[in-house]
């Protein structure tokens, strides 16, 4: 019979924190990577980092460091889809935050729309484009403006705007040098915000402001002038009727352990579900970290929570 098991140290044994990858997210990978490391550290755990860029390092890594359990701070493709996690599965190896399934769906921006829809969850429409010839499709059914996505990558990479039909080939051709599947989704009109889950709670909702027509790739990491509100500003029984709509988002992806949901609300008070992040930035001015301080949850005890998502269903 399974029993709870209380973390400590000596229960999660030696970790490895696995960072860097070979996806466009790699060098945000590795200053999470960094940080989770000294986290664990200073909290007393043995661990360890192993950069994936290779994969065969990676088998052996895993087994001349003795590695028993695994922090993931990949991010993006091969970190972020399923794939690190069906590899680890298949080692026995036990890795923090959600399976095959949920980290496969949620990468897939497309797949993620279709089941939030399926379920009844408000997301803004989306039309798919395989190929230069789908582009006529989006004029005739999602219209401008619009948002040129492609569909496995994350950070806002390859993403651009389209006010017009005179714009999508371009937008098209940033979006298809990341992946071969894009999304044409409907432009909400309001703010961002995002929903920290940490376990089976959503921490303190951050409303993110830029003067850049969206929170793209410079917005995130680059720009000086982009402010984060926290508390978002939004009276309580608005904002815990939010963070309860991005518990149901998350559950409905099977995403579990930790993660970050992305919305928007519109002047109607309207929410709009855009993406879940199963890896989120870990760094120390990354947006879960700072919910998390919000919560009265410091660093180090954030990346242990984080950790102790890798014991569930063991037994003691």
């Amino acid at each position: 019979m399974m029993t709870a098991v209380t973390p400590s140290s000596e229960t999660f044994g030696r970790v490895a924190v696995l960072m860097g990858g070979s996806s466009a997210e790699r060098e945000i990978s590795l200053q999470s990577g960094a940080a989770v490391l000294q986290a664990l550290l200073d909290s007393g755990v043995d661990a360890v980092s192993i950069d994936t860029q290779h994969t065969q390092a990676l088998l052996e890594a895993l087994k001349t460091q003795q590695v028993d359990r695994v922090f993931n701070a990949l991010h993006g493709r091969g970190g972020e889809d399923g794939v690190v996690q069906g590899f680890l599965e298949l080692m026995g190896i036990p890795c923090t935050g959600s399976g095959v399934l949920g980290s496969a769906l949620s990468m897939d921006k497309y797949k993620t729309k279709q089941i939030w829809m399926a379920s009844g969850l408000p997301t803004p429409d989306c039309v798919l484009i395989e190929s230069r010839d789908d582009l006529d499709v989006v004029t005739n059914t999602i219209g401008f403006p619009c948002i040129i996505k492609p569909v496995h990558e994350g950070s806002s990479i390859g993403i651009s705007k389209v006010d017009s039909s005179d714009g999508l080939d371009k937008a098209w051709e940033n979006a298809h040098g990341h992946d071969q599947m894009l999304i044409a989704e409907e432009w909400i009109v309001g703010q961002e915000y995002t929903a920290a889950i940490l376990g089976r709670e959503s921490l303190p909702l951050i409303r993110l402001q830029t003067p850049h027509t969206f929170y793209d790739y410079e917005a995130k990491y680059q720009s000086e002038s982009t402010q984060y509100h926290c508390p978002c500003g939004l009276e309580a029984p608005l904002e815990e009727k939010l963070k309860g709509l991005c518990l149901q988002a998350f559950d409905a992806l099977d995403t579990t352990g930790w993660g970050r949901v992305d919305f928007m609300l519109d002047d109607s008070e309207q929410p709009w579900l855009i993406e879940v992040n199963t890896v989120p930035g870990m760094t120390h001015h990354s947006l879960v970290p700072m919910a998390a301080k919000q919560a009265g949850i410091g660093m180090n005890e954030l990346v242990w929570k984080i950790l102790e998502t890798s014991v569930r269903g063991e037994s003691s």
